[in-house]
């Protein structure tokens, strides 16, 4: 049988083509796409639980699901209520923060001075046009916050929903997987979801543990300098280190700042350093043993994705481009021809390094992951 074969740049432009329309796609329905996503991953770290309540307690699959969705919203509310009442608490220090701000901004007055030959009443007429300027837009502000507050509730929502059904009719989606594919192929295919599924998992609770990992070292590290609010700056880290290298960078401006607005220069200098420690620490040593080799992504696709994602879905697809890349490099591991482009979107084999390997103690050996 004669196979048509196209050229290769009329196969290149396809392709860039389709990648443009998919991507065109993915940022209109991102209303609908991020939170089905961010669904898709915590049903995965949820689903040996709702297996478990079903196939060992005898739970029908509904009970399974509203115990699964209960306990989610339970974390959540955690979550929601630790970091309202830490900021409230943040804004007893108000007053210290602006005194220090304007000691500050009297040096840079000095320096400006000194440097442009403006003096302080150009300065000062300069910045009564800015706040003029930002009090007029008031309402916009306004807008512009009541915006983000009714989009963050319609992505709760539309998440919540989404875990559900995906929990619910996780079997009917797996079939439907199945089905679409030749009888030749099924058994391939299911060898693969399977194995995807497995990698998933092991990828979202391998990024949980990170983020307590790098959580209660930041704290602690925060903790001994005697900066304020350890615990919140600690979890923020945690929660943004899962931005790879921009998510750190953020983390440590504000505490950096933090720490000189209630202490000293030094306690800055301090925390800027342990930070790049914390960061070497997770790096060479949390990834390794927790996430594994598999599932992480080179530098360079990361940044890119970082940049893909903040494009297409902005500060939502910054925290979900490293989970999607992942599930991709995953897929394109395991299918026929694209082994090429999972590999480059991991890190560089080295065929012939050992895994590292740490004794804890007699019983406890930590062993480097795949």
């Amino acid at each position: 049988m004669n196979f048509f074969r196209l050229p290769f740049l009329l196969k290149l432009s396809l392709a860039v083509i389709s990648i443009i329309g998919i991507g065109y796609l993915i940022s209109l329905g991102q209303s609908i796409l991020a939170p089905f996503f961010l669904a898709f991953l915590m049903a995965m770290l949820f689903l040996p639980f709702a297996t478990f309540l079903e196939q060992k307690l005898r739970f029908p699959r509904s009970f399974s699901t509203i115990t699964s969705v209960l306990i989610l919203l339970v974390i959540l509310s955690g979550l929601i209520y630790f970091f309202t009442t830490q900021i409230s608490g943040f804004t007893n220090d108000i007053p210290q923060l602006t005194k220090q701000f304007n000691h500050v901004f009297q040096d840079l007055q000095k320096w400006v001075s000194n440097t442009f030959n403006i003096n302080v009443k150009e300065q000062f007429d300069y910045l009564d046009q800015g706040l003029q300027k930002l009090l007029s837009s008031t309402g916009l502000i306004l807008g512009f916050t009541f915006g983000i507050f009714s989009r963050g509730l319609g992505f709760l929502a539309f998440f919540i929903l989404f875990f559900i059904f995906i929990l619910n009719y996780r079997r009917l989606l797996n079939r439907f997987i199945i089905n679409i594919f030749s009888e030749k192929h099924q058994a391939s295919v299911v060898e693969a979801v399977s194995e995807v599924r497995v990698m998933t998992k092991r990828y979202i609770i391998g990024l949980f543990i990170q983020i307590i990992i790098v959580s209660v070292l930041t704290t602690t590290l925060l903790s001994i300098l005697g900066v304020k609010y350890a615990i919140l700056l600690g979890v923020l880290t945690g929660l943004l280190n899962v931005i790879p290298y921009i998510g750190i960078c953020i983390s440590l401006l504000i505490s950096c700042f933090i720490a000189f607005a209630t202490g000293t220069v030094s306690d800055c200098v301090y925390t800027a350093i342990g930070y790049v420690l914390i960061h070497a620490i997770d790096g060479n040593i949390v990834l390794p043993f927790v996430v594994g080799s598999k599932v992480k992504i080179n530098a360079l696709f990361s940044f890119i994705g970082i940049i893909i994602g903040e494009h297409l879905w902005g500060i939502s697809g910054m925290l979900l481009c490293i989970p999607a890349i992942a599930i991709i490099k995953i897929i394109f591991e395991r299918v026929e021809g694209l082994q090429p482009y999972g590999k480059l979107l991991g890190e560089d084999e080295k065929p012939h390094k050992k895994k590292r390997k740490y004794k804890i103690s007699k019983n406890i050996t930590l062993e480097e992951m795949d």
